[in-house]
């Protein structure tokens, strides 16, 4: 075999290799999509079913409200109330507020986490602003109701349960700076 034919054997694997790398690319995403539906990861985008309504009057387990914002907004989220006591099977809701003190429209959307990390299985959310991505324009304030119920099989050494809401930036959702805005400084 001569050295041009082992250079172009050479190149057509390296071209194959290629080709099934590429492939492979595009099968990770309907397969992570697939492994997430099965495994329960990323499920922000929908109510909680809530199977007890029972509340346990004999139990009280306090919810401490965090609220954090990652990626380049400066925005102002907050919650209305840092802590709130509930009954577990008690239906709560809880009111965080939302600005946008840029003179740019954007979205955002919030990912909740929980402390300890078994409460995700007990944190029922029926509305959450989680479900969907936030718009604000420019200098808009939002409230944001959130709804949910401690499941009561919620052990009882569990006395307090950390909610937070990381916001994040919705990439490629920043616009110019409003026509608005710039009229009213000009």
């Amino acid at each position: 075999m001569s050295t041009a034919q082992a250079n172009r054997t050479l190149v057509w694997k390296l071209v194959v290799i290629a080709l099934i790398m590429f492939g492979f690319g595009f099968a990770l995403v309907p397969l992570y999509e697939v492994f997430c539906q099965v495994t329960g990861i990323r499920d922000v985008g929908r109510p909680d079913e809530v199977v007890n309504t029972q509340v346990d009057t004999s139990r009280t387990v306090t919810v401490e409200l965090d609220t954090n914002v990652r990626g380049e907004l400066p925005w102002r989220f907050a919650s209305l109330e840092r802590r709130v006591e509930v009954h577990p099977g008690e239906l709560v809701q809880v009111t965080f507020e939302l600005t946008n003190p840029t003179d740019m429209t954007a979205a955002a959307q919030a990912i909740p986490s929980y402390g300890p990390q078994l409460a995700v299985q007990h944190v029922k959310k029926l509305e959450c602003f989680c479900f969907s991505q936030q718009r604000l324009r420019p200098g808009e304030t939002r409230k944001l109701p959130t709804v949910f119920v401690i499941d009561p099989a919620l052990p009882s050494e569990v006395n307090t349960v950390t909610l937070s809401f990381t916001l994040f930036t919705v990439e490629g959702s920043i616009g110019q700076v409003s026509s608005v805005t710039r009229q009213g400084q000009g």
